[in-house]
């Protein structure tokens, strides 16, 4: 279907084409789902544009999914739920408290940790706010942590399951790009674990002003390697899907595989899980892969139509007449970013929004990888701010706090997360490190 680029790569935008895109943020904005909305407006913008015969649409939503590194998607969902279900996310959080338990704030800045732990092997936010919800916030409130902060700091340390590797986000963006996940995910390292600690470093502030928690526990090493001696299959499977996709021997499709079986295994060892279980598990994974899938069949013929109209292009030549300064960019990308991620998953944004701004990124100096890691980070603090905010919204529902409640205690987050965002973009070396 990329014959047609040429020949209409000059095409006006006619008032029926704006229409189609101010249609798509007006259904965004009236709550129709996305994905009928991306379909409604890719079907309308190919109709008056004409840029792809619309005989090749099921040809252009079929080559989309067609590709291996999706299969990834449903497994590491999968993946997720099952480290919940066989209660092996109980034992990483255990060692995420015998690390940090002894430091002032201590199961606050733990939980966040254990947050970290489970993007590991998750990648996805939601499951990672959902298991630790269930499991961090009673503990929290125990400590001294009002409920809604406790839920806060969940939710807030979930964002970490976009940006820490291996993340769902960088399989989707790579497929959308053209770049190999196991690079992105390489290149994520430094500023997934900058956007921990920057969470941390909040934590910490607001417990000192507030007075929530002080700890009066000692680091006990002992304590630490009985810890993690307990959690040794869950520390295990991190080190399996990180270091066999690092070291070359799997593809990230094939790390999420090994993983499930791992896991299962682990989980029918320990009699935790049984067979029974195993179909409960499949149809959670097969709901939220339902949500993700059709989504990014139908935002790829609008992106790729996006692309032949020129839009990007004209986009760039728009703002680089207002200034060229990178600086200048750079903060009109992180308010398109954050705006989208407040009134959009993070799914469509990446496909829509990925190669709408790269040429934009790319006439600033930022390479495609950079722009990739600078991308998804700022669209984490989507999952945190209303009125979307889906980490929000799985935490209320756990916890019985509003949603506003909970969005009002997260602002310190917020604004760690956007300080660690501007630092991605600003200092490319932070992505970049790894791959020199």
């Amino acid at each position: 279907m990329y014959q047609y680029t040429s020949s209409y790569a000059e095409y006006a935008l006619t008032p029926e084409i704006i229409m189609s895109l101010v249609g798509l943020v007006v259904m965004f904005l009236l709550g129709i789902p996305v994905w009928i909305s991306l379909g409604i407006s890719a079907f309308a913008l190919l109709y008056f544009s004409q840029v792809i015969p619309l005989s090749l649409i099921g040809e252009s939503l079929f080559a989309g999914l067609d590709a291996f590194p999706l299969i990834a998607v449903p497994l590491f969902i999968l993946t997720g739920d099952a480290l919940v279900r066989t209660g092996l996310s109980n034992k990483l959080l255990d060692v995420a408290e015998a690390l940090m338990g002894w430091v002032r704030s201590g199961f606050g800045s733990s939980t966040v940790l254990g947050c970290g732990f489970f993007s590991c092997i998750s990648g996805s936010d939601a499951a990672g706010a959902a298991a630790m919800g269930r499991i961090a916030t009673g503990r929290l409130v125990e400590k001294g942590y009002p409920l809604p902060y406790a839920s806060a700091l969940v939710a807030s340390g979930s964002c970490t399951g976009i940006l820490i590797p291996p993340s769902i986000g960088y399989i989707i963006i790579g497929l959308v790009l053209g770049l190999s996940a196991s690079t992105l995910f390489i290149a994520a390292i430094i500023p997934g674990v900058l956007v921990l600690v920057s969470i941390m470093v909040a934590n910490v502030v607001m417990n000192r002003a507030m007075g929530y928690e002080s700890s009066t526990e000692r680091f006990d090493p002992r304590h630490l390697l009985w810890t993690m001696w307990d959690a040794k299959f869950a520390l295990m499977i991190p080190f399996l899907i990180l270091g066999g996709i690092y070291s070359g021997v799997f593809t990230p499709t094939e790390a999420a595989s090994v993983a499930v079986v791992l896991i299962i295994v682990i989980g029918l060892a320990q009699r935790t899980i049984s067979v029974a279980d195993l179909p409960d598990m499949l149809l959670s994974s097969v709901k939220v892969n339902g949500v993700i899938v059709p989504i990014i069949a139908l935002s790829l013929p609008l992106a790729q139509a996006l692309s032949l109209l020129q839009i990007p292009q004209s986009l760039v030549a728009d703002l680089t007449s207002i200034s060229s300064e990178p600086l200048f960019i750079i903060g009109v990308m992180i308010v398109i970013f954050m705006i989208a991620g407040a009134f959009m998953e993070a799914t469509p944004n990446i496909v829509i929004l990925g190669p709408l701004l790269l040429p934009l990124a790319q006439e600033i100096g930022m390479n495609d990888i950079h722009f990739s890691i600078f991308m998804l980070t700022t669209l984490g603090l989507g999952f945190i701010t209303p009125p979307l905010g889906l980490n929000l919204f799985v935490l209320s529902a756990i916890t019985g706090a509003s949603s506003m409640s909970i969005s009002y205690r997260a602002i310190p987050f917020m604004v760690s997360m956007l300080l660690a965002a501007i630092a991605i973009a600003v200092f490319p070396q932070l992505s970049m490190v790894f791959l020199d």
